[in-house]
């Protein structure tokens, strides 16, 4: 029988929040989706400010890392160098801009993080910090 970590709920918040405490600096809205290793909906922000599509492109940032295992953006680049289109993912919630990260726990994807509504750089990076707040082993 496998043992499987699970992100929890507290876990959740600890990544959000994070990346809020970035975003209030500057003073700039996005949106936060963080999400399971199935890439359901575990805790969500909007912040002041956020565009409205940045709310589902942050779910489904977050939705692609976790179930590729890896961040959205490498699956949208791989996608575009290899001639294969996003919709042959078979769900139209796959998404290849930049912004969302999988979340680790000891080596295993136990969820992913999308962050959306400002320049994708500026996504991934917040994305890739909310992902070590997690603070546990990859």
């Amino acid at each position: 029988m496998y043992e499987t970590p699970t992100l929890s709920y507290t876990d959740a918040l600890r990544v959000l929040d994070a990346i809020r405490r970035r975003l209030e600096d500057p003073h700039r809205g996005a949106a936060i989706a963080v999400v399971d290793a199935h890439g359901e909906l575990v805790a969500f922000l909007r912040t002041d400010g956020c565009p409205l599509p940045s709310i589902q492109n942050a779910i489904n940032k977050a939705f692609t890392a976790a179930r590729e295992r890896k961040p959205s953006g490498a699956i949208g680049q791989a996608s575009r160098n290899d001639g294969f289109p996003m919709t042959n993912f078979g769900d139209l919630r796959y998404s290849g801009w930049g912004g969302g990260v999988p979340l680790l726990w000891r080596g295993a994807v136990v969820g992913a993080v999308g962050v959306s509504g400002l320049p994708q750089v500026e996504d991934a990076e917040l994305a890739a910090w909310g992902a070590q707040a997690l603070g546990g082993p990859e």
